[in-house]
């Protein structure tokens, strides 16, 4: 009754030694590329410059505030425009800057460590454009920069699709908007903030291998791991779910100076993490120079991104809208694809945006795929189906990777992302079909499944997926893990006969498949707001088998406004939720 279109067979881990891969991976770049009749190509350049949307500054630069004022007043409320930008700032000390950050923006430091660029100043984003509420605050960045805040609070006032990343701050960090309006994100990693958290109104927050002062309070749903100073697990009364250490965990590769040489530096994979990975100085982990990256531009097409894979360049995404006409297809090993300011991918003609080959290591970061308006089948593809090797040494990598059907004009995707490799990590992903701006609708942008795991042993490290017309989340893979999940199920759905899942009233926002024996979560929340018809009843927001092996902490369930009804919280365990009044409904561990 469950199915999918194309359900997957059960699969038993083999352990494949991809001696093919490994060759692959230990090639060097080559001057030419091969036609299919053998003759050579002109090859595709590594390196160059960065593009007019990467605005690079040092102290010495005039006017900074001007600059970066004049690109806020274009972004503050350029919800789904199409303008791309990264503010980079080189090592150094700014004094008297308040970076007021919009959409499409991504601001960064150019250090190998956060501390060797300094602000005296602010990093802001607040809701005024939004009458103080900061529920749409998505698709924007901070990274890897030291903030000394004027007031000695920083207030980063986010939903989704905003993280904070490898970020210090000498003082305190606000997450609600002036006013303290609603708000509803968020994440951070590998960030220190000396002083405390304030979520204050954000409903709920995930916060992984990083170190606070202190935490202020929680709404709903409050998840740490590998977090120094976090609150102790209380859920739900503080709503803290605390894991000591994230089992798996490899930071998002970042740009960088290395003198007057830009490099990728990509990151070592940590196990068992605590605490930021830069605490000693230097970070463990890989350079890569510029030259041996493929700089894509705006107007670059699929084929010659598919040739400079080949030649053996990892590619580096500028800010941008990118339409394709084929798939993007990455087939070795330890390729890095990082998009800066949001670079964007968008599918014309149907095709899938992006497949993996099932090798090691490779590293998606920073890049939103947005569906075309001719129904794309998927739109990411982690390795092909039943995919075998044996990854967990250097496991691919998914992180901040988003994907958007609708909203921008019409779209559609049956399913969002599809992870057919083992040991895959999905390091925060927002997965949003829309429910708001242009081209969307119950059919308008028809897509059934968010994310869809069939590999074994696939960690997902804030896990964000909203509204999709059927399942958000189906997991057929065995040992699969979330720390943190975040649903609402879709807004606009007509009438109860619409959501009717066989005799099911609606599909679970997260549903672990019957043939899983092992399965655990934490921190994990679904919400609903059938606006439409809030008279529909959601049978619940989580389906599992119910085994030993299969177990889940801290789970909630919320009807927002009465807008709609979760009769249990999983499978028939959980009070239901009716009225704007009710309390939410909350399990702290099944079974």
């Amino acid at each position: 009754m469950h199915a999918p279109p194309t359900a997957p067979r059960p699969r038993r881990r083999t352990r494949a030694l991809g001696f093919a891969a490994l060759a692959v991976a230990m090639l060097m770049s080559v001057p030419t590329a091969q036609t299919a009749f053998g003759e050579e190509s002109r090859a595709v350049p590594g390196g160059g410059d960065l593009g007019p949307n990467v605005h690079v500054f040092d102290p010495s630069t005039p006017d900074i505030q001007g600059k970066v004022d004049a690109i806020f007043k274009k972004q503050e409320s350029a919800q789904f425009g199409l303008d791309r930008h990264a503010l980079m700032f080189k090592p150094g000390t700014y004094d008297d800057i308040n970076a007021q950050i919009g959409f499409y923006t991504q601001i960064a430091g150019l250090g190998l460590n956060p501390n060797d660029t300094t602000f005296n100043g602010d990093v802001t984003v607040d809701a005024g454009w939004f009458d103080g509420n900061a529920t749409q605050n998505f698709w924007r960045s901070a990274e890897n920069l030291t903030l000394n805040p004027v007031s000695g609070t920083n207030r980063w006032a986010v939903s989704q699709a905003a993280p904070f990343r490898r970020m210090h701050v000498k003082g305190g960090l606000n997450l609600a908007p002036d006013g303290y309006g609603w708000a509803s994100g968020g994440y951070i990693a590998d960030s220190k903030i000396d002083g405390e958290v304030g979520p204050y109104s954000q409903q709920q927050w995930y916060t992984r291998d990083s170190s606070v002062g202190g935490w202020v309070n929680g709404v709903w749903n409050m998840t740490f791991s590998g977090v120094e100073g976090a609150p102790a697990n209380s859920f739900p009364e503080p709503p803290y779910t605390t894991l000591d250490t994230t089992p798996v965990s490899r930071e998002k590769p970042f740009l960088y100076l290395d003198g007057a040489d830009y490099k990728v530096f990509v990151p070592e994979k940590r196990e068992n993490a605590r605490g930021v990975s830069w605490a000693d100085g230097t970070p463990a982990g890989e350079s890569i120079p510029l030259e041996q990256f493929y700089v894509v531009k705006e107007g670059a097409d699929a084929a010659t991104i598919n040739a400079a894979v080949e030649q053996g360049l990892h590619l580096l995404f500028t800010p941008g809208v990118y339409h394709i006409d084929e798939t993007i297809t990455i087939d070795r090993a330890d390729t890095v694809a990082l998009g800066l300011g949001l670079a964007t991918i968008i599918p014309d003609n149907g095709v899938t945006a992006i497949k993996v080959g099932d090798v090691s290591g490779v590293k998606l970061a920073g890049l939103l795929v947005d569906a075309g308006p001719v129904n794309s089948k998927t739109l990411i593809e982690v390795g092909p189906e039943n995919a075998s090797a044996d990854h967990s040494a250097n496991p691919t990598s998914l992180q901040d990777v988003f994907v958007r059907i609708g909203g921008a004009g019409p779209g559609k995707a049956t399913t969002s992302i599809v992870v057919n490799s083992d040991d895959t990590i999905i390091d925060h992903t927002w997965v949003w079909r829309a429910d708001h701006g242009e081209g969307w609708g119950w059919e308008t942008n028809r897509a059934d499944y968010g994310v869809r795991v069939n590999g074994d042993d696939v960690l997902a490290t804030g896990l964000f997926v909203e509204h999709f017309n059927k399942y958000d989340v189906e997991w057929y893979g065995e040992r699969g893990r979330t720390i943190f999940f975040q649903n609402e199920k879709a807004y606009d759905a007509p009438n109860q006969e619409a959501i009717q899942n066989g005799d099911t009233k609606g599909y679970a926002a997260y549903r672990v498949d019957e043939s899983v024996e092992q399965h655990e979560g934490w921190g994990m929340g679904s919400y609903c707001y059938y606006n439409v018809d809030p008279t529909i009843i959601q049978e619940h927001g989580f389906e599992a088998p119910v085994k030993p092996g299969v177990k889940f902490h801290s789970l909630i369930v919320v009807s927002l406004g009465g807008n709609g009804q979760y009769e249990h919280v999983i499978n028939d365990v959980g009070s239901p939720t009716s009225g704007p009044d009710t309390i939410p409904s909350q399990v702290v561990n099944f079974p």
